[in-house]
């Protein structure tokens, strides 16, 4: 119970403390100063922090232990101050972030402290990282590079405790149309606009034949356009963007090429580096989870999983329909019951 005590301390500080994606400095700075009064050597690039097991063995597998500190902004519609930790005498504890994903931070670092008491067959790292709401360059992909080899990681995201063993990638495709101006009144131009129904419709009809059992189909959705300059110029450009879900069986960029040779327009993608990932349901934390009554499941968002080149698995505290959202709010027993579930899964497991 010390622990959790501990734990929903920690949460309650994250809480007072704004953290936006970037801006993740003064969470940062009182997480460091809390683990570094408890004993711990803090390791620290930019906002994101890491704790390596005392009794660190290179022969030894490496598993990582990864949850986020940054919010997002919140949005209208809060009836609270979602900077001041509130309890609400039933098991409620509101605030931005307390859901996403700071309840799955601190129950992770108890588990953590828990683990390393006793020998396990591999080494623990326990990494709260920075800028994982916008995927931003300055979070767990700039860390993984200063971590030994890691062979499988442990994501805690909003999952009711259930394991999330494949998750969907993410592309975003800027595709022009270039026509040809002229006077709207005579037949003359070629209507951009025109070009892009024909290359939009393909997007909203396309089935890419490969399929997930956890995941389903590649989803694509058109979802902005832009054209024109006046109601009377035929207008010679139209810009539209596509959001592309993608699954295990196709990277982005395969994705991206097999695009190219359908459409006819400009097609540029913003990144390729999100990619979907999937966990086999023999790996032998998937299998203890299942012994544990868990029920495996394809996540549809996305979290730093899509930056991990390594098994891993998304299982944390907490409800996905909670976060993004105004009065934002974890069940203490949700924590509670984390760090026991994280410690029964991981205690003595071998990778």
């Amino acid at each position: 119970m010390e622990y959790y005590y501990e734990a929903i301390d920690l949460l309650k500080g994250m809480i007072s403390r704004p953290s936006f994606s970037r801006e993740e400095a003064g969470v940062a700075d009182f997480l460091q100063a809390a683990w570094q009064a408890s004993g711990r050597k803090v390791q620290r690039e930019g906002n994101n922090l890491w704790i390596v097991s005392p009794d660190f063995d290179s022969k030894k597998p490496t598993l990582l232990l990864n949850s986020h500190i940054d919010t997002v902004k919140p949005v209208s519609g809060w009836s609270k101050d979602p900077f001041l930790p509130e309890e609400n005498g039933e098991d409620l504890l509101f605030g931005l972030g307390s859901n996403d994903a700071g309840a799955s931070v601190v129950s992770l670092y108890a588990a953590f402290t828990l683990l390393t008491m006793r020998p396990q067959s591999y080494n623990l790292i326990f990494l709260a990282s920075c800028e994982e709401e916008i995927s931003g360059r300055g979070g767990i992909e700039l860390t993984l590079k200063r971590l030994p080899s890691i062979a499988f990681g442990v994501v805690g995201e909003p999952t009711g405790m259930q394991p999330a063993v494949a998750e969907k990638g993410l592309m975003v495709l800027d595709c022009t149309c270039i026509g040809k101006a002229g006077h709207a009144a005579r037949n003359e131009g070629i209507n951009a606009i025109t070009l892009a129904m024909k290359e939009i419709d393909w997007f909203n009809s396309y089935h890419f034949p490969k399929e997930s059992d956890f995941l389903g189909p590649v989803k694509m959705s058109v979802t902005m356009i832009h054209a024109g300059t006046q109601h009377n110029v035929i207008p010679d450009r139209c810009e539209f963007t596509v959001d592309i879900r993608s699954n295990e069986f196709y990277s982005n960029e395969t994705l991206c090429e097999l695009i190219r040779q359908e459409v006819g327009c400009e097609v540029k993608p913003r990144s390729t580096r999100l990619n979907s990932s999937q966990t086999p349901l023999e790996h032998p934390f998937v299998q203890r989870a299942i012994l544990l009554g868990k029920q495996p499941f394809g996540s549809p968002t996305l979290s730093d999983q899509a930056l991990m080149p390594f098994p891993s698995v998304k299982i944390g505290p907490g409800d996905s329909a909670r976060s993004h959202s105004a009065n934002e709010y974890i069940r203490l027993t949700e924590i509670r019951e984390a760090i026991d579930t994280y410690v029964r899964l991981l205690d003595g497991l071998k990778l």
